[in-house]
C-alpha cells in the first residue's frame, strides 16, 4: 500500500500548492514514517490498518499518521551520529531525522486506550508552502 501513499500525499501536497521539491520532501517523510511504522510497531509485517490523512489549510500541509500498533516514545530514540565513519554508526535513528529534515513540523503523541479500543501511537507532520 506504500505506492498508493505516495500517490495520495502527492496529491494533497499538490493542492496545497507546493513546488516539486517540497512534494518529493512530503513523500519522503511519509514513507520513512510509514516504513518505521511497520517495522517497529508491527514487527516488520502490518496486516492492520494504518490510516493516513491530509488537511490543506491556507499554505499548509498537514499529514497525519495514525497506527494501533506498539507504542512509540520519540524521545527515547537518540540523535544519529552523523559524524563518524559509516562502519562505526550505530544502526536506525536516521527515519526520525529525516522526517524532521524534510518537514516544517514533527509531533508525536499516544492516545491512550478508551472504550474498548487499543492505544494508537499519532504522527503529525507539517510542510508549509514557501512564497
Amino acid at each position: 500500500m506504500l505506492d498508493e501513499v505516495r500517490d495520495f500525499v502527492k496529491l494533497a501536497a499538490e493542492a496545497c500548492g507546493l513546488d516539486a521539491k517540497a512534494v518529493y520532501s512530503v513523500q519522503l517523510a511519509v514513507d520513512e514514517a510509514f516504513t518505521n511504522v511497520v517495522e517497529h510497531a508491527y514487527g516488520g509485517e502490518c496486516e492492520e490498518n494504518i490510516e493516513c490523512t491530509c488537511q490543506v489549510i491556507g499554505n499548509e500541509l498537514t499529514v497525519t499518521m495514525k497506527d494501533c500498533g506498539s507504542t512509540f516514545n520519540p524521545d527515547g530514540v537518540p540523535d544519529p551520529d552523523l559524524e563518524s565513519e559509516l562502519q562505526e554508526r550505530q544502526v536506525g535513528g536516521l527515519g526520525l531525522y529525516f522526517m524532521r529534515q524534510l518537514m516544517d513540523e514533527v509531533d508525536f503523541k499516544f492516545l491512550p486506550p478508551q472504550q474498548g479500543q487499543p492505544g494508537c501511537n499519532l504522527l503529525r507532520m507539517v510542510k508549509r508552502k514557501e512564497n
